[in-house]
């Protein structure tokens, strides 16, 4: 089982400090700690251990230092900002490891942007050195970006012409989706395996600004102040929400934690993930979510769905199947929903329904066929409800003789957006928008039938016939190409406009996955095989 858990305090590749509204994330890589064995993170360059460290840094911003309204993201390690993702660590990765490394990757550095636009902390990359691949797409993944002036300082994207792969983790489309830049120019940067440096860079929109080195480090902290000056502060310092460690009991089914459960049936290829409600009163104004810190029940109950999540794509990678189900006091889940909501504006509460979001754009982002199971025990309401249009198919008994309902909550009316930024009802609704509207404001409690007739379910199943339906759908599922699932269920659950958010997902989704399989990129003379030695790659210059 990997531990997604890191502090500040025992960082190996990252520092982060504050000067009051100011906080500073430095860069300094331990080429001697990689994740794994067998490569050296050298030239500042990362893997997954480097990116759960700024994942939590990320988060910990958010929650525990409600006083910053202002991130500088910079290098430690003189003349170099940061050569990207390590390529020793890719060309010795699975396939399944090296997709799931650049999702991750990418979920981060959207945090980053969701940083900026949920918690008003303006990101600005401080480019004190060469900055190639994944370090530019960490760059400019940030509100700004300022490149030293001097002799070897560049920004580029070399994967192309030296890797034989695209930017994977979303640097292609926030080059013309974010920065704006025109494709013939996209196109040039993007096959320059030496990439430009300040002037054209700036002139291009690659960066936002250049200085000299003997002023770099002024002009930086008046731009971090200014910034900060620009965007209010959310709380004091000192009166944030310290985050502690999540850890599962490890079972010899599956992992438990204290709201959640993720059973596994291997020999079948499918896994049983289980929400439960609240069972104790949950505060009910944003001094009460202070007071309860990371105990409160939303904020650990989604805190460990999203180590369950991460736990899943990175150490079950033959688990095709997750079957949904929830258990509780539906009640007692709509009424601390209700209260979160109408708390929205204190700060601490806004964080925690940010969370909650990317814990659920997660769930969506994640491969594998997800069944909602809506049975006599279940507490689909609220954000339970949620997970379940989020998931690609929903079974329903109806049962007579125990009615079974299901409810939508107030976050489901705009709180809690998809990567393509409508909600999950509105995606459910494309055909007739008025009635996710309708849905998002009655926000109903409602039986079987009427569950099926208003379409919040896929199938609607008689008591019984329940088992056998049910079993015969999961078996069909687990019986197909998992490769062909992928693509059909990322193809499927972003209906409607895109935006760079899900364009990035859904070309890393299909792109990233086909060329890293391809022999151009991993075969014994691909690009990534090769790097680093004397011959170069060897192509099918066949264009498919």
């Amino acid at each position: 089982m990997i531990d997604f858990n890191r502090h500040p305090d025992s960082y190996k590749h990252w520092t982060l400090s504050f000067d009051g509204p100011v906080a500073r994330l430095a860069m300094h890589v331990d080429a001697e700690h990689p994740y794994k064995d067998g490569y050296e993170l050298k030239l500042n360059s990362y893997d997954l251990g480097v990116d759960m460290e700024l994942a939590d840094a990320v988060q910990r911003l958010r929650f525990e230092h409600p006083e910053v309204s202002s991130l500088v993201i910079s290098s430690g390690v003189d003349r170099v900002f940061c050569a990207g993702a390590n390529i020793p660590m890719l060309a010795s990765s699975t396939h399944s490891f090296k997709v799931n490394f650049c999702k991750y990757t990418n979920e981060t550095r959207l945090s980053l942007e969701d940083a900026s636009r949920g918690s008003g902390i303006t990101t600005i990359a401080a480019v004190n050195g060469p900055c190639a691949g994944g370090g530019y797409e960490l760059a400019i993944a940030c509100d700004e970006i300022y490149l030293v002036d001097d002799s070897s300082s560049t920004v580029s994207l070399p994967e192309v012409p030296l890797l034989g792969v695209l930017p994977g983790t979303g640097g292609l489309t926030r080059l013309v989706d974010k920065r704006k830049i025109r494709r013939d120019r996209a196109d040039v940067f993007s096959t320059l395996a030496e990439g430009m440096r300040g002037k054209r860079a700036k002139k291009w929109n690659l960066i936002d600004d250049t200085w000299p080195k003997s002023r770099f480090d002024e002009k930086i902290a008046e731009r971090a102040n200014a910034a900060a000056a620009e965007r209010p502060a959310r709380g004091e310092a000192g009166k944030g929400i310290m985050l502690s460690p999540i850890v599962p009991e490890v079972t010899e089914t599956g992992l438990e934690y204290e709201h959640v459960s993720l059973k596994f049936e291997s020999d079948k290829r499918t896994a049983t993930l289980t929400l439960r409600a609240p069972t104790t009163p949950q505060p009910q104004d944003g001094e009460a979510y202070l007071a309860a810190g990371d105990q409160s029940w939303f904020l650990k109950c989604f805190r460990e769905l999203d180590n369950a999540l991460c736990q899943l794509r990175f150490g079950y990678d033959e688990i095709g199947v997750v079957l949904l189900e929830t258990r509780g006091d539906m009640k007692a889940l709509l009424e601390a929903e209700k209260a979160l909501f109408a708390a929205k504006d204190h700060w601490a509460c806004n964080e925690i329904i940010q969370f909650v979001a990317r814990t659920l754009r997660r769930y969506d982002l994640t491969a594998r066929s997800f069944f909602a199971l809506i049975d006599n025990d279940s507490a689909f309401a609220g954000v339970f409800l949620e997970a379940a249009l989020a998931s690609d198919r929903t079974y329903m008994i109806d049962d007579p003789d125990n009615p079974v309902s299901i409810a939508i909550g107030p976050l489901s009316d705009g709180a809690l957006p998809m990567s393509h930024g409508i909600t999950r009802l509105h995606s459910r609704f494309l055909s007739d928008p008025s009635q996710a509207e309708t849905l998002a404001k009655e926000m109903p409690v409602l039986e079987a039938e009427d569950a099926d007739e208003r379409g919040l379910v896929t199938f609607l199943v008689e008591d019984l016939d329940w088992d056998d339906d049910v079993r015969i759908a999961i078996e069909e599922r687990a019986s197909l190409s998992p490769d062909a699932l992928t693509g059909m269920e990322a193809s499927l659950r972003f209906g409607g406009a895109e935006n760079c958010d899900s364009k990035i997902f859904g070309r890393l989704s299909a792109w990233q996955n086909w060329i890293f399989i391809r022999p151009n990129a991993t075969g014994d003379n691909g690009a990534l095989i090769a790097y680093g030695r004397p011959e170069p790659a060897q192509f099918d210059w066949r264009r498919t």
